[in-house]
C-alpha cells in the first residue's frame, strides 16, 4: 500500500505537542514521500512552522473549538479537502472522532482503545502502559502500520530555530545586558497554574546558591500578567540581584525557542518551557509537582535531562493514603535535595 497523506490529530498544549514530534519524525522516517498534516490549536502552531517533519498545519482557534457547528464544519472541510491514507488520533476524545467519522474510507483510522471509538476507528491501540514515557506511549500508534511498512520508531522530538532568528534574539539579549562569555540559565520560577509552583521561598534559596556558586545570569521566563507579577516579586525578594533579568521577554513561542537556544541550561518548574528546552537539546533540571509523573513526562532522563519529583521521596499511593494536602506533598521536595541534583547537573553540563 502506498501512503501519500497522513493526518495526525494532536490539539492540547505545548508540552503534549512537543513530545508528539517524535511520532511525526517516525512517520517521516517510515514514509519519506508522504505528506504529514498536523492538527493543533492556533497559537501553539507557530512552534511547528517550517518543521521538517510536518508538511501542513491545520489550526483551530478558540471560537472553532468551542462552537460545535463551526468545529464540525471545519473538520468536514478538512477531511474532504484531500484523501488521507492514515489518520492517527492522538487525542482520543469523542470530539476528535469526527475526523475519522468524516473519512471512513481511510484505510488506517488509528486511535486509543476506548469503547466509544469501536465503530469508527478500525485500529485501536492500548497506549497507556505506565512503564513507558509519553514519547514511547505515542509511538504505539505506529503499531498497526507494521502491516504495510517497516516501521522506524524514533524517540527524537526536536524543535528548530533558524540561525537568523537565534542571532537576532541574541543581539536583543545583549542589548539588555547579557554577557555571553558567562553562563546563561533560563529559569521558570513560576508556572501557568500557580498551585503547581514549588514554594517560592525554596526556589529563591536555590537561586541564591546558583548565583553564588556559578556567577550565572538568570533569565526569568514567564507568560502573562500573573506569571510576570510573580517573577518580578521573586526578583525583588532576591534584592533585585543584577544577575537576574526580568526585562528579557519572549513575546511568542518562536521567540521563546530563540531565547532558550541562546541559553546554556534550563531550571525551574516543569511545564512547556522545559519541554521546549529539551527539544532544542538544552540541558535541563526540572521540579515535577504532585500528580505529574517524572517517569512519564521526562523522556531520556539522565545526566543531560534531569529533575526531581515528589515520587522520589514517597510513592504517590502512600501520599494519598496518608491524606496529605497538595502543599504537604509539594514540600516533600526539599531545598537540599533540589540543590544536590541541580548542582550535579550544572557541574556536568556547563563550564564555570
Amino acid at each position: 500500500m502506498e501512503v501519500k497523506n497522513i493526518l495526525v490529530i494532536r490539539f492540547r498544549r505545548v508540552g503534549d505537542s512537543v513530545l508528539s514530534m517524535a511520532l511525526c519524525h517516525s512517520l517521516k522516517q517510515t514514509f519519506p514521500d508522504a505528506n504529514v498534516d498536523f492538527v493543533i490549536n492556533k497559537g501553539i502552531h507557530t512552534l511547528y512552522e517550517n518543521h521538517p517533519d510536518i508538511d501542513n498545519l491545520i489550526t483551530f482557534d478558540n471560537e472553532e473549538n468551542h462552537k460545535p457547528l463551526k468545529y464540525l464544519g471545519k473538520v468536514w472541510r478538512t477531511m474532504h479537502a484531500k484523501h488521507y491514507d492514515v489518520i492517527i488520533d492522538m487525542r482520543g476524545t469523542i470530539k476528535t472522532l469526527w475526523f475519522s467519522l468524516f473519512s471512513l474510507s481511510t484505510p488506517f483510522r488509528i486511535g486509543a482503545r476506548k469503547k466509544y471509538g469501536k465503530l469508527i476507528l478500525n485500529h485501536q491501540v492500548d497506549n497507556h502502559n505506565n512503564l513507558l514515557n509519553r514519547v514511547q506511549q505515542n509511538n504505539i500508534f505506529l503499531e498497526p502500520l507494521r502491516k504495510i511498512a517497516d516501521i522506524k520508531p524514533s524517540e527524537d522530538f526536536r524543535l528548530y530555530v533558524t540561525d537568523e532568528h537565534k542571532a537576532r534574539f541574541r543581539s536583543y539579549m545583549e542589548s539588555k545586558g547579557i554577557d555571553f562569555n558567562r553562563t546563561v540559565i533560563i529559569v521558570t520560577p513560576t508556572a501557568r497554574q500557580q498551585y503547581k509552583v514549588w514554594p517560592k521561598e525554596y526556589m529563591e534559596e536555590v537561586l541564591r546558591r546558583v548565583i553564588k556558586e556559578y556567577d550565572a545570569q538568570l533569565i526569568f521566563n514567564f507568560s502573562g500578567d500573573v506569571e510576570r507579577e510573580s517573577a518580578v516579586e521573586c526578583h525583588k525578594d532576591l534584592g533585585c540581584d543584577p544577575h537576574i533579568f526580568t526585562c528579557i521577554e519572549a513575546n511568542s513561542l518562536p521567540d521563546l525557542c530563540a531565547m532558550t537556544a541562546n541559553c546554556n541550561f534550563f531550571f525551574g518548574n516543569e511545564g512547556g518551557p522545559r519541554h521546549i528546552a529539551q527539544a532544542l537539546d538544552i540541558p535541563t533540571y526540572a521540579i515535577f509537582p504532585p500528580g505529574i509523573r517524572k517517569s512519564l513526562w521526562q523522556p531520556n532522563e539522565g545526566l543531560r535531562y534531569g529533575g526531581i519529583s515528589t515520587d522520589d521521596f514517597m510513592p504517590t499511593e502512600e501520599q494519598l493514603a496518608r491524606k496529605m494536602t497538595y502543599e504537604e506533598r509539594m514540600r516533600l521536595i526539599d531545598i537540599e535535595s533540589v540543590w544536590k541534583g541541580l548542582k550535579h547537573a550544572l557541574d556536568n553540563n556547563i563550564q564555570k
